[in-house]
């Protein structure tokens, strides 16, 4: 409850500074959405964009709020991430995994995520390459029960790290839009870290690759897929990789809406885990 009131303590001095600094400096469709773990980019994977609308003599900061249901299991997130001058983004949030069902022990995990990235290359639409930046994301489990008891060999926190490539391409596919991109991240996280770090099959990083790929229907609309692979480090339990199918709604830069239906896999011996994603970004100017 003390990390929750603290989110909303930053989140409430963002707003009020942003006023003064409001991010309002590039196209409607360049900024994308907010991923599971709080960084820009889309739903499962972050993208080499910064989370906010800043150019290079401004910032910005937002908040947001996101909700899986799966089959088993049922996960919240909620946040709040900060760009500035369109060089370095720093992003908070709080995960909540509700496990169903459960008839002993904890019936859910909370992980916090703190995530800085830096982009080093490039523009988006404008440069002639794709945007590159590099990111770090720190996890920390606040009850790590469940992942002791899955032979996790961290069960406190453990830190990704990942390069991301992305590309706008205007007018590409019979005049629409569309926006790639390609993430590699070097990784020991058990179910995105929420079952811990590293494993009796595997306790060394690994460089997992992720990719998405949207097409605008129109500036505020865009309709994707994405992938993402995650390490098979547990014996106790086969971990698969994930994907999903997106529509995201972008109506001005103030908010965006997304809907996917995802597909995480194996999860924790309950197979075929999927459901309904949904989050909201809110822009604080």
């Amino acid at each position: 409850m003390l990390k929750k009131l603290w989110i909303i303590f930053v989140v409430t001095n963002l707003a009020n500074q942003s006023l003064a600094h409001a991010g309002t400096g590039k196209l409607l469709e360049a900024v994308g959405v907010t991923q599971i773990e709080g960084s820009g980019g889309a739903g499962l994977v972050p993208w080499a964009t910064l989370a906010g609308y800043d150019s290079r003599s401004e910032w910005s900061s937002s908040v947001f709020a996101t909700r899986l249901g799966l089959d088993n299991y049922r996960l919240h997130v909620f946040g709040a991430n900060a760009s500035f001058y369109d060089r370095v983004e720093v992003s908070i949030a709080q995960q909540t995994f509700e496990l169903r069902d459960i008839p002993f022990g904890e019936s859910e995990i909370n992980q916090e995520v703190i995530g800085v990235k830096a982009r080093l290359y490039g523009d988006l639409v404008y440069s002639a390459w794709p945007q590159v930046s590099m990111g770090i994301q720190h996890k920390t489990l606040e009850n790590n029960f469940i992942a002791g008891a899955a032979g996790a060999q961290n069960t406190g926190s453990g830190n990704e790290f990942y390069t991301a490539f992305s590309k706008a391409h205007l007018g590409l596919l019979a005049g629409y839009n569309i926006a790639w991109n390609t993430t590699f991240r070097a990784t020991k996280a058990n179910q995105f870290g929420l079952l811990g770090f590293g494993g009796d099959q595997n306790n060394s990083y690994e460089i997992m690759f992720e990719a998405s790929l949207a097409v605008f229907a129109r500036r505020n609309l865009a309709l994707g897929m994405e992938f993402r692979q995650k390490p098979d480090n547990l014996s106790f339990a086969k971990e698969e990789d994930a994907w999903d199918i997106f529509l995201a709604y972008i109506p001005n830069k103030q908010f965006n809406f997304t809907l996917a239906w995802v597909q995480l896999g194996t999860i924790a011996g309950s197979e075929d885990q999927s459901g309904i994603y949904g989050s909201i970004t809110g822009y604080l100017w």
